[in-house]
C-alpha cells in the first residue's frame, strides 16, 4: 500500500459522513483507524517502513530537519493542526534525547474542532459578576477534555450571551489546544487569544503573565508541583485559570498528590468531568470548589 491509496480510503470514509479521529500505522502490522470512536482495520497488505518514510516526507515537505525540536518530543504538527506521534529508535546525547531515527510507528491524530460543544456547559462556568470561574476539566484519554477546553477558550475570548469577551493566554506545550503550524493556530481559539506554542507550561505561564496581561490563562494536562507553584503566581495576579488533567472520576483527585493539593487550596472553583460514552465530550458531572455535585449535561439538556 502506498500513500495515495491510503488517502483514497480515508477520503471515502470522510465523504461517507464518518469522522476519522486517529490513524495508527506500524511497520509490519495492519493499519488501524478510529472512526466515530470505533476502531477499524484496513484490509490487504500490512504497512511497511517505505510507506512510513513516504508519509513522513509528505508531512514534512521533505524537510524533516525543520522538525527536529518536535521530533525530540516524539511528535510533529502538520498543516491543519494534525498531530503525528512518532516511535522508533531514540538517539541520546548524554541524558537528553538528540533525535529519533528508524521511525517505525505513526499515530496520526486528526485535529477536530467542535464549535459550540460547550454551549450548554458555559452557564455553569461564570459567576454572578460575569467573571469566568477557574475550572479544571477531568477525563480519561480520548474523552474530549481538550476539545471542550478549546471551545470554552474560544467563547470566553470572543464573548457570548453571558459575558463580553476578554484577553486569554494559552500556553500550548504540546501543540494540542491551538494545533499551531509554523506558529499560527489552526484551531479557532477566539479573537482575543494569544498562544505560546511549544513552550514548557511553567515558563510559558510566567512569560504570558508578564507580557500579555491576560484575564484568563489556559493550559493542557497539568500535574506537577512546579506547575502548581506557577499557577499560584498566576492567580496572585488576579488571572483565572482553565486547565485539564487525566482522571476518570472526581474522586480520583485524591489519588493524585498534586491535584489533591490544588483541590485542598481551593484553586479551582469548578470541576467538569467528561466521559467517552455515549460519545466523547459527555459531561457527567459539574462540581463546585468543594467538589460538591452541581449537575450534569444530558442529551436532552441539563439536569
Amino acid at each position: 500500500m502506498n500513500a495515495q491509496k491510503l488517502k483514497a480510503i480515508f477520503d471515502k470514509e470522510i465523504e461517507g459522513g464518518n469522522e476519522v479521529q486517529e490513524i495508527r500505522i506500524r511497520a509490519g502490522s495492519p493499519i488501524l483507524f478510529s472512526v466515530n470512536g470505533n476502531e477499524r482495520e484496513i484490509g490487504g497488505a500490512n504497512a511497511d517502513k517505505e510507506l512510513i518514510r513516504e508519509l513522513l516526507g509528505m508531512f514534512s515537505g521533505h524537510s524533516l530537519y525543520a522538525y527536529e525540536e518536535e521530533i525530540r518530543q516524539g511528535f510533529i504538527t502538520i498543516e491543519g493542526g494534525h498531530r503525528v506521534g512518532l516511535a522508533g529508535r531514540v538517539v541520546m546525547d548524554g541524558k537528553n534525547i538528540k533525535t529519533m531515527k528508524d521511525i517505525s510507528c505513526l499515530n496520526i491524530r486528526l485535529a477536530h474542532e467542535k464549535t459550540g460543544c460547550s454551549d450548554r456547559l458555559l452557564p455553569w462556568l461564570y459567576d454572578v459578576s460575569k467573571e469566568p470561574y477557574s475550572t479544571l476539566f477531568l477525563s480519561p484519554p480520548g474523552a474530549g477534555k481538550t476539545t471542550m477546553l478549546r471551545d470554552v477558550i474560544r467563547q470566553i475570548s470572543d464573548g457570548n450571551e453571558l459575558a463580553p469577551g476578554m484577553p486569554v493566554s494559552v500556553v500550548d506545550e504540546r501543540s494540542e489546544l491551538g494545533a499551531c503550524w509554523r506558529g499560527t493556530p489552526q484551531c479557532d481559539l477566539g479573537r482575543r487569544t494569544d498562544v505560546m506554542d511549544g513552550c514548557p507550561k511553567v515558563l510559558g505561564m510566567t512569560m504570558m503573565i508578564r507580557s500579555m496581561a491576560p484575564r484568563v490563562l489556559a493550559v493542557d494536562e497539568i500535574g506537577t508541583g512546579e506547575e502548581l507553584a506557577a499557577m499560584r503566581e498566576v492567580m496572585k495576579c488576579g488571572c483565572h485559570i482553565l486547565a485539564t488533567a487525566h482522571a476518570d472520576t472526581i474522586e480520583d483527585i485524591e489519588k493524585k498528590p498534586v491535584l489533591s493539593q490544588m483541590a485542598g487550596e481551593g484553586m479551582f472553583e469548578r470541576y467538569v468531568v467528561l466521559k467517552k460514552f455515549p460519545h466523547p465530550g459527555t459531561v457527567t458531572g459539574i462540581y463546585d470548589r468543594n467538589r460538591c455535585f452541581l449537575g450534569k449535561i444530558n442529551e436532552e439538556g441539563t439536569a
